[in-house]
């Protein structure tokens, strides 16, 4: 049936890959939720009796009975929909130049160039003088001539369409000469954790053994993976493909004939015996519960950005691993790049932990973050930005989820990934990077500027020949012919000029 027809109170069934549709509370079942799309976050969330779940997440591999506690227009897929529809109505669009010149420029030259015709005979007729009309209307056709405005209109657009082609030929598409405009005067960037500046994937980072041997590394990674290997939960596939990679790499099948008497202990890890001793795998709180000396583990590794999983054997600690999201190729020469185009602050918003969070800011030299946030928080965040940033630039949000899409549309300038990016992301972005590679937002900011400055010239150029020549008609020195160049001629000189802009 449809969600919208649900009411509150009802039990709903959600079964193993499907998504929840409206905001409640589990009754029975247990489960692990890919909140990725709302969050951001790569880890998988347990839910079980007692904990609240919202819609949009995707179910793992149990089932799940919710009573639902929301109705659907009140349910967070329904509230991201209507953020994103009222942030564009509160975002500042930049007119064009040539409409806002245009509503002065073209009725003064029209009414001065009627003027002229009109005033000098009249006043000479009045003085008792002849009134010269032929010579007074050739001055005034010659102002009008002079006065045409293209230049202005065709040499600005192309000047813009020039950049958007050349942001299109390093694989950014710019939906308007407005933004990219905007991209230009951008000093506050605002980026998305997952998918934008880390890999959104969920994998073994770190292998910390307690012994300092030659293979405790390749033991601890093989202790991990047996005591995982009959394990659905998603760090356990995680460490079983750590294990499988170094499989292909030289590595020993994983010899899983030795495992006995396994048994999974929810929410805190695997217990089982191998060649007869007791094997456990999971949390400090499982390792602590069966008696492993836990000083062993030190301060250092309880710190640890990510998922940690404890390995004990016999009761001795082995080691442990760290399952986290690790940072994009080029993230760190992204976030160099756009300090040098110009960024005063690089800010990164994410719904992920806040260890996690903190790790990435603090590895890739970020100025701030904001941790554990919902949509709704996403946007509250930007707002705050970007009343900070009132009066010194525009602010660019870069991200690629549902989630994100509020936000890419409340600030500045949205930039959504295009490979990697969700329909709604790409939809309310202004500019979207089709291979998702962040380095070429500094690119793109420098063929903004160097756009702008090609149309500020086309204009200085326009605008100067014209009021000189005007005077120069006005005073009657001017020639048709020299109207002419500075109606024609001016014209394709700025056109030649805004090809430059192709360039980038």
């Amino acid at each position: 049936m449809d969600p919208e027809d649900v009411e509150v109170g009802s039990v709903i069934v959600i079964r193993p890959g499907e998504k929840i549709p409206l905001d409640g509370t589990v009754l029975s079942g247990e489960s692990f939720l890919d909140t990725a799309a709302l969050t951001g976050e790569s880890v998988p969330r347990r839910a079980c009796a007692g904990d609240d779940v919202i819609s949009g997440c995707v179910n793992g591999a149990g089932t799940l009975r919710v009573r639902v506690n929301r109705k659907y227009e009140d349910s967070t897929v329904a509230r991201i929909l209507d953020l994103v529809e009222n942030a564009s109505s509160k975002k500042a669009k930049l007119e064009n130049f040539i409409t806002r010149f245009a509503k002065y420029y073209t009725p003064a030259v029209t009414i001065g160039a009627a003027l002229l015709a009109l005033i000098p005979p009249v006043v000479r007729l009045a003085m008792g003088l002849a009134p010269a009309w032929g010579d007074w209307i050739g001055r005034a056709c010659i102002f009008l001539i002079v006065s045409c405005p293209c230049a202005l209109v065709i040499s600005v657009p192309l000047g813009f369409f020039g950049g958007i082609g050349a942001a299109s030929r390093i694989g950014v598409l710019v939906k308007g000469s407005n933004f990219l405009e905007l991209i230009a005067e951008t000093t506050t960037v605002v980026m998305d954790k997952t998918g934008t500046l880390t890999k959104g994937e969920f994998a073994v980072t770190g292998v910390l053994p307690a012994e300092d041997s030659a293979d405790a590394e390749r033991q601890l990674l093989l202790l991990a993976a047996l005591g995982e290997s009959f394990s659905t939960h998603p760090i356990a596939q995680s460490v079983l493909a750590a294990y499988k990679k170094a499989e292909e790499e030289g590595g020993e099948p994983l010899p899983t004939a030795m495992l006995s008497d396994m048994q999974e202990i929810a929410g805190h890890g695997t217990i089982s015996r191998y060649q007869g001793r007791e094997l456990l795998v999971g949390n400090a709180a499982l390792l602590s519960d069966n008696g492993v000396e836990m000083y062993k583990i030190t301060d250092d590794i309880k710190k640890l950005a990510g998922t940690v999983v404890l390995v004990a054997l016999d009761g001795v600690y082995r080691g442990a691993l760290v399952i986290s999201d690790s940072v994009k190729e080029g993230a760190a020469e992204a976030v160099a790049g756009m300090r040098r185009a110009g960024v005063r602050r690089v800010v990164m918003l994410t719904g992920d932990r806040e260890d996690a969070a903190r790790a990435v800011c603090e590895s890739l030299s970020l100025d701030t973050y904001y941790a554990e946030l919902l949509p709704g928080d996403k946007v509250d965040a930007v707002e705050k930005l970007i009343a900070d940033n009132a009066g010194s630039g525009k602010l660019a949000f870069v991200g690629d989820g549902i989630n994100d899409a509020p936000v890419l549309m409340r600030a500045d300038v949205g930039i959504a990934m295009g490979s990697l990016g969700s329909d709604a992301a790409i939809e309310a972005a202004d500019i979207v990077l089709m291979d998702d590679d962040v380095t070429k937002i500094a690119r793109l900011m420098q063929i903004g500027r160097r756009t702008l400055r090609i149309v500020r010239q086309n204009v200085v150029l326009a605008l100067g020949v014209k009021f000189a020549v005007l005077l120069l008609g006005a005073l009657g020195i001017a020639t048709m012919w020299l109207a002419v160049f500075a109606d024609v001629g001016v014209a394709v000189l700025a056109i030649l000029n805004s090809m430059r802009a192709l360039k980038g």
